[in-house]
């Protein structure tokens, strides 16, 4: 069986993964890019200065020639004839298939600033995207010219951005045109916890704002600021990518409408995964789900009888000295609340307990207890009357040595604790199990379970997480 794979990031990445895992060589990915697929989390680490470019790489071009998988990097596919059961690229050729994996994720859409765009259509010299590895690229030669910087959009990866410039030296500010910063994550009190403690660390934070105009004096907003800057950095905006699909004819609401087999409604020679793909009215915009999406296409193209029932949801920021995990929708998500703000010390915690389940948990500026609160969540597990208080007051990490194999650890690759434990090194805890290699919070569990192994010895030096 001949597959198809159109995308070369994250989803589609671990899904070349599973089906090499399975024994499928028959595969080609098409790739727009021209680097080998890489670790789009961690491009805030490289606009820091704490990763080299070249260490976000998933897997190298050598990889997929050993095993068979043809990669093609730098084409695009311009059309998909059903009928035919092929794909048109860029250059004329086309690639036939047996089954098509859509993997396109998602694009940046620019907000309504005037400015931005020249008169001949290319983007103002002082704006920045932040979406792919030539982007950071960009921004980070332009870092040396520049005193400050605006960052348009206060969600995850706006904070992650003006973390790294400010950690960078440039006078940062954030512009969120909601009424509190990660709004679409978390409710008002852990935006405002989340605010003080930008401002704490210098970035200056303006909510309930929008930017309407650049012009020579700066970035315009619509209450009347204009904000001198050098860069403008647009992190707000972005929508799945479904140019392809709809010239196919497949049917797209925000996303590619899937079944729970992942398979276009209205095709079972096309799957779609990751960022592109919409099943029950729903996309989800984050990796995990994206992974989980990639092994179950690849056990369903190998011949299991699985179906998807939609991904439960765990989102990290991934910025220096600002700690935040979302489990779930918790600003959405129905129970009894349970809610705790210290704005003295920058910490805010909250927990949406269901039937004694929790369905939906934040924790902003100390996450000693999102292992445990995870495996909870995970586990549907029921909570005594008094649990759920005792969870958010205790400031003490459970140790890994106490957690069971089936823990999991990594949330972003799925590894529990009886894998991670399996490696002799941390490299080969990155090799075969992805874990470190998302947001990378769970390195410190990883290491420290790591170090329970006593032939494990001096293995650990010369790793990178």
């Amino acid at each position: 069986m001949t597959t198809v794979v159109v995308g070369s990031g994250m989803a589609a990445t671990r899904l070349v993964e599973e089906l090499v895992a399975r024994g499928h060589t028959d595969v080609t990915v098409l790739g727009d890019e021209n680097h080998p697929p890489y670790n789009r989390i961690l491009l805030s680490a490289v606009l820091e200065g704490t990763h080299r470019p070249e260490a976000l790489t998933l897997r190298e071009p050598d990889w997929y020639a050993d095993h068979g998988i043809a990669l093609r990097l730098g084409t695009r596919a311009v059309e998909v004839d059903r009928s035919g059961q092929s794909v048109t690229l860029v250059d004329g050729s086309t690639v036939t298939y047996d089954r098509l994996v859509l993997a396109t994720g998602s694009i940046p859409t620019l907000p309504p600033i005037r400015g931005l765009v020249r008169m001949d259509g290319r983007l103002h010299t002082k704006v920045h995207a932040f979406r792919s590895l030539d982007d950071c690229t960009r921004l980070v030669a332009a870092l040396p010219e520049a005193r400050n910087a605006v960052v348009v959009g206060g969600g995850l990866l706006g904070l992650q951005v003006a973390r790294a410039l400010a950690v960078r030296g440039l006078v940062t500010e954030v512009v969120e045109g909601g009424e509190h910063l990660l709004r679409s994550q978390v409710g008002a009190p852990a935006g405002a916890v989340l605010a003080r403690d930008l401002e704490r660390l210098g970035t200056t934070v303006y909510t309930g704002a929008r930017a309407v105009r650049l012009t020579d004096a700066g970035l315009v907003l619509d209450n009347g600021c204009t904000l001198d800057t050098d860069l403008v950095v647009l992190t707000a905006g972005g929508r799945p990518s479904t140019a392809l699909a709809r010239r196919a004819g497949l049917t797209v609401r925000r996303g590619i409408v899937v079944d729970d087999r992942l398979r276009s409604v209205d095709d079972e020679h096309v799957h779609a995964i990751g960022d592109c793909a919409e099943y029950a009215g729903r996309t989800t915009g984050f990796v995990p789900p994206a992974w989980e999406q990639a092994g179950l296409v690849a056990a369903h193209l190998s011949g299991d009888d699985v179906a998807y029932a939609g991904s439960r949801s765990v989102a990290r920021l991934r910025a220096t000295d600002l700690d935040v995990a979302v489990l779930g929708d918790p600003e959405r998500a129905e129970g009894q609340v349970v809610e705790m703000t210290n704005p003295v010390v920058g910490t805010h915690r909250k927990l949406v307990v269901r039937d004694g389940v929790i369905v939906g948990a934040t924790l902003v500026g100390d996450l000693s207890r999102i292992g445990l609160l995870t495996q909870h969540y995970d586990r549907r597990t029921v909570l005594g009357p008094h649990e759920p208080g005792a969870l958010l007051l205790g400031d003490r990490p459970v140790p890994p040595a106490r957690l069971p194999d089936d823990a999991e650890v990594c949330a972003c690759a799925g590894v529990t604790a009886g894998r991670i434990r399996a490696c002799s090194s941390l490299t080969e805890v990155c090799e075969t199990t992805r874990a470190t290699t998302g947001c990378g919070g769970c390195a410190p569990a990883v290491r420290q379970l790591l170090a329970q192994r006593p032939s494990l010895g001096p293995t650990l030096e010369g790793t990178r997480s």
